[in-house]
């Protein structure tokens, strides 16, 4: 099915200007997540992230509420007395009621109030809200499945705050109250069912049945018009928590969602269009100087290096200065993360840089946390190693820099051979002796629990990448999450992606994409697809996205083995690249991370909450659709000093030749310039605490497609 422009708004200028400023002085937001001070996957950052550009706007009336999980609460959270009155009044009738819920500030960016429930503290109350979830939505939850029955206690209690929030305001309250994901989907259908004064907007990051069936290795995108949904959900055992996603989605005011490519699979899985497309933002440091984000490259580099000194001890027989470092990372999901198509990609690349005699040598990293009992004790070694050499020349170097200031001192040249004495070299030469390896360097840095079932260590064994000496490529699998203070790569995650060269995440089910967007706005270049959002995205607004550094494999119209030659073809020619080739690369995908600021995808959400208000309140507040055929949005144009591609199957790249080395064709302020000229620099927005917002406002170029108002 061909991917269509059939939303109300998919583009950052396609949005609508309003005639007028929507009061917000009597509504009150309630933002409700699983994730809400909880760290369990992406919607995590997702608020977190955006709650400062929120509470600017919103100011005491934007509260986030979430489940009260100790651990998380005592290093994230401020314990505080509720500020609304009308809110502590809510509060402290629950409370009364045999109920635990927590008001405080989250110690996040933007310190936004948050609302935390204690879910277990209200178990007792399980199987009659089962029993009224069951008489009133024919939705029944079985008794084992741990996630759904907090899912069902979660729903009940937002829906009870929201419903004794209304109860205790003096005047008819204007509630805004948004919903992520189907966690927390079940207070808005009892908001609805209820019928609380309440506007409620459902977003689904990511569609339970659409990650189970791409798990099942099915032909997803282009069967969707055929999945007999009830029967697919039945088979997988999640047809109650399938039930808890789509009544949400049906019941909300106004569905959304992160990306084209789901918008569509929401439209066939949970029977309906999403209103609005919701892109995922992150907050993005600007930097002064265009040198400064590569001196941050160069310095996490080096301390890749060092880990690579250590690991590949003995066997260190490539230059680092022309070792390429490449990195998936993410969920393990072996095949809707495209770990499956990497590993075949990274054999066919090695075999090509082979029989090309390449001096380059490429190392990929794979950062998926599986199960394992501890790190591999030949890995430590090889740190330990590698300290014990640097141990060893410091010594070394100390005393030879003592005889050498003596000698100058009483006015003589020194004499080079006695600078070192015997046990000088001893020394010297235990050290090199204790780097002789009888074993190849290991690929997996911890000892897996599964090690014979693991699906990336058993594709590595059929393709034969074992870190041997002749192999061009090297992979090292690091099963755990990245953190400062591992003894053995002590980086955390944003640390080591700037030390990279190239992020690749060719997934086949990816709803967003924090990964490669994390990867842009630390001007790393990245490897997405055309079947997430990330990828969808960045080919709707750049002409030329590997121009950029953003390129884009096609996982939707070529099957398996032609994505993957596609996918060699990418790691081949970026393997190819000069280093200031790479270093343009950089300096232009850096740019790029505007599109991908808060301060210009908040806006998306700012229509969402609009349009939600004016359905629930329409006495109150006015919105008139955007007429979606009259939306045009902007696309960065191809960079001037790269040619055009003479077909789709070569992308334009800044790789030039060894003759156009000093080729001055690049002018790098020149092209910076251009580039921000096609994103509108942002108006202010009147906010309800501090300085004005930093958002554009929709329809900034003088577009009238719709508008949205408050009535008098």
């Amino acid at each position: 099915m061909p991917l269509a422009r059939s939303l109300s708004i998919t583009s950052l200028s396609g949005l609508e200007e309003w005639d007028e400023e929507f009061d917000l002085e009597d509504a009150v937001l309630f933002e409700i997540a699983w994730e809400v001070a909880n760290k369990v996957g992406g919607i995590y950052t997702v608020i977190q992230t955006k709650a400062r550009l929120t509470a600017e706007e919103w100011g005491e009336n934007y509260f986030l509420v979430g489940p009260y999980v100790e651990s998380n609460v005592r290093t994230q959270v401020e314990l505080i007395e509720p500020t609304n009155p009308a809110l502590k009044r809510a509060i402290d009738k629950m409370n009364s009621s045999g109920c635990k819920v927590y008001f405080g500030r989250w110690l996040i960016e933007g310190s936004p109030y948050v609302v935390l429930i204690d879910v277990a503290f209200t178990a007792w109350n399980l199987d009659k809200w089962k029993k009224e979830l069951w008489d009133n939505f024919s939705i029944g939850v079985p008794w084992f499945d741990r996630e759904a029955n907090d899912a069902v206690l979660f729903g009940f209690l937002t829906a009870w705050l929201l419903g004794e929030y209304a109860a205790q305001c003096e005047e008819p309250p204007h509630i805004l109250a948004h919903f992520h994901e189907w966690l927390a989907g079940l207070g808005l259908a009892l908001c609805r069912q209820r019928q609380l004064p309440v506007a409620t907007i459902f977003t689904t990051h990511a569609t339970l049945l659409g990650r189970y069936l791409c798990a099942g290795s099915v032909d997803f995108y282009n069967n969707l018009a055929d999945f007999n949904v009830d029967k697919e959900a039945g088979d997988r055992q999640i047809y109650h928590r399938y039930c808890l996603e789509r009544t949400a989605a049906r019941c909300a005011h106004v569905f959304t969602t992160v990306s084209q490519i789901t918008a569509v699979e929401a439209e066939h899985l949970l029977k309906r269009k999403p209103d609005i497309i919701t892109p995922n933002g992150l907050n993005v440091k600007k930097f002064s100087a265009m040198h400064e984000f590569q001196n941050l490259h160069a310095q996490s580099k080096n301390r890749i290096q060092e880990f690579i000194r250590g690991h590949f001890y003995g066997h260190l027989d490539f230059n680092l200065d022309k070792c390429l470092f490449l990195f998936i990372a993410g969920r393990y999901e072996f095949s809707n993360k495209g770990a499956d198509i990497f590993l075949e990609a990274l054999a066919r690349l090695n075999y090509l840089l082979r029989v090309n005699h390449s001096d380059v040598t490429v190392v990929a990293f794979f950062i998926m946390p599986a199960r394992t009992n501890n790190f591999n004790v030949e890995t430590l070694k090889g740190q330990a190693v590698r300290k014990q050499l640097w141990d060893t020349a410091q010594t070394v170097k100390e005393r030879f820099g003592k005889k050498l200031y003596e000698s100058l001192l009483v006015g003589q040249l020194p004499d080079v051979s006695k600078m070192l004495d015997k046990d000088d070299f001893t020394m010297m030469k235990r050290a090199i002796f204790a780097t002789q390896r009888q074993c190849q360097p290991p690929i997996c840095t911890h000892n897996m629990l599964e090690d014979s079932n693991d699906p990336i260590l058993t594709c590595i064994r059929r393709i034969g990448l074992f870190n041997s000496s002749a192999d061009r490529v090297k992979v090292i699998f690091h099963p755990e999450f990245l953190s400062s203070t591992s003894p053995l790569l002590p980086m955390d995650y944003e640390e080591f992606v700037r030390g990279c060269h190239l992020g690749v995440f060719p997934s086949y089910y990816e709803p967003w994409g924090y990964t490669p967007a994390e990867c842009t706005v630390m001007g790393i270049p990245s490897i997405s697809t055309n079947l997430s959002g990330f990828g969808c995205f960045m080919e709707e607004h750049i002409a030329d996205p590997s121009a950029y550094g953003i390129y884009i494999l096609d996982r939707r119209y070529r099957g398996v083995d032609e994505s993957c030659n596609q996918l060699t073809s990418y790691l081949f020619q970026f393997c190819q690249q000069s280093r200031r080739a790479r270093i343009i690369q950089r300096n232009r995908t850096e740019r790029l991370s505007d599109l991908l600021d808060w301060r210009y995808l908040g806006r998306y959400y700012i229509s969402a909450r609009h349009m939600a208000l004016a359905k629930a309140f329409p006495d109150t507040y006015f919105y008139q659709p955007h007429d979606s055929e009259t939306a045009q949005g902007f696309r960065y144009p191809r960079p001037a000093s790269v040619p055009p591609s003479p077909s789709l199957s070569r992308h334009s790249s800044p790789r030039q030749s060894e003759a156009e080395e000093d080729d001055d064709r690049y002018d790098e302020d020149a092209e910076a310039e251009k580039d921000r000229l096609n994103i509108r620099q942002p108006l202010t927005l009147p906010s309800k605490k501090g300085p004005a917002l930093p958002y554009t406002l929709p329809g900034a170029n003088g577009e009238k497609n719709g508008a949205a108002s408050v009535k008098n």
